[in-house]
C-alpha cells in the first residue's frame, strides 16, 4: 500500500514531467484532489492540454515509458471521453494514476474538480447530466428481464439486472437533487429517506425466494423514484412494474 507521501511525490514527478515537455500547452488537478487533500485511499487525477499539432497517443506513449521506468507500471488502459484520453495507470504500489490528456483549444474546466496549475486553460460548457428518461427506460426494462432470469433459473442474471435497478434508482435521485449521478460520484450526498429503503434491495443469496424479495424491494423503489419524476408516466407503469415486480 502506498503512502500520501509517497503519492504526492508521484504527483510532483508527472507534474515535473509534463512541464519539462514543450508540447503540454497546460496542466490541472482534477478529481477529489483538485478541491481538497484528499485522503489516504486518494489516487492521482491530473490533466494536460497538448499542443494542437501532436497526436495524443504519442504524447501518452512517450509519458507511459518515462512514468515506467521510474515507478514500474503494472498495467494500463485508455478510456477515450470526448476530445480528451484519459490513460489509467496502475503502479507496483498500488497506486492509480489517471492521466487525461486534451487538445488544447478544449482544454480547460467543465465543473467544480478542475484547478489550474499552469498554463492556458479554458472555462467550457459543462458536461450535461445523464439522460434521465432513458434511465428510467432501462430501470422497467430491468425489472421485467430480471423477472425473467428468475422464471428460468439464471439466478446469476437475475442478481445483476436487480443490481442495475438500484443503481439507476440511485442514479435518477442524484439528478433530481442536483448530485452528480456519473460513477456513483454523488450516491452518498443523497438523503436517508432515498437510500435506506434501497438497503432492502441488496440481494443477499442466489436462493430465488431472495432474488424475488429483492427484485420486489427494487421495484418498489423505482416506482417511488418515478412518482418524483413523472407522476402520469409512474401511473402508466405502475401496474405492469407491481404484476412484473411482484413476489
Amino acid at each position: 500500500m502506498y503512502t500520501t507521501e509517497y503519492r504526492d511525490h508521484v504527483r510532483h514527478r508527472v507534474l515535473e514531467l509534463a512541464r519539462a515537455d514543450p508540447r503540454v500547452t497546460g496542466g490541472a488537478l482534477t478529481g477529489s484532489t483538485a478541491l481538497s487533500a484528499g485522503d489516504a485511499w486518494s489516487d492521482i487525477d491530473i490533466a494536460f492540454g497538448i499542443a494542437e499539432d501532436i497526436a495524443l497517443e504519442t504524447v501518452l506513449q512517450d509519458w507511459t515509458q518515462a512514468i515506467d521506468r521510474e515507478f514500474s507500471v503494472i498495467d494500463y488502459f485508455d478510456l477515450p471521453a470526448g476530445p480528451s484520453i484519459y490513460r489509467v495507470f496502475l503502479l507496483a504500489s498500488g497506486l492509480e494514476v489517471d492521466v487525461a490528456v486534451t487538445p488544447e483549444s478544449k482544454f480547460g474546466a467543465r465543473g467544480p474538480n478542475f484547478r489550474a496549475l499552469f498554463g492556458t486553460s479554458h472555462q467550457l460548457e459543462a458536461a450535461p447530466p445523464p439522460n434521465a428518461r432513458y434511465i428510467i427506460g432501462l430501470s422497467w426494462h430491468h425489472v421485467f428481464h430480471a423477472r425473467s432470469s428468475i422464471e428460468r433459473g439464471k439466478p446469476w442474471k437475475a442478481e445483476y439486472w436487480i443490481r442495475e435497478i438500484r443503481d439507476h434508482v440511485l442514479a435518477l435521485a442524484c439528478i433530481r437533487l442536483g448530485e452528480e449521478a456519473y460513477h456513483a460520484r454523488g450516491f452518498d450526498h443523497l438523503p436517508t429517506a432515498v437510500t435506506d429503503p434501497l438497503a432492502d434491495t441488496l440481494v443477499r443469496s442466489l436462493d430465488e425466494q431472495e432474488l424475488r424479495r429483492a427484485l420486489a424491494a427494487s421495484t418498489l423503489c423505482l416506482i417511488g423514484e418515478l412518482e418524483e419524476w413523472d407522476p402520469a408516466l409512474c401511473a402508466r407503469l405502475k401496474p405492469l412494474l407491481q404484476e412484473f415486480g411482484a413476489t
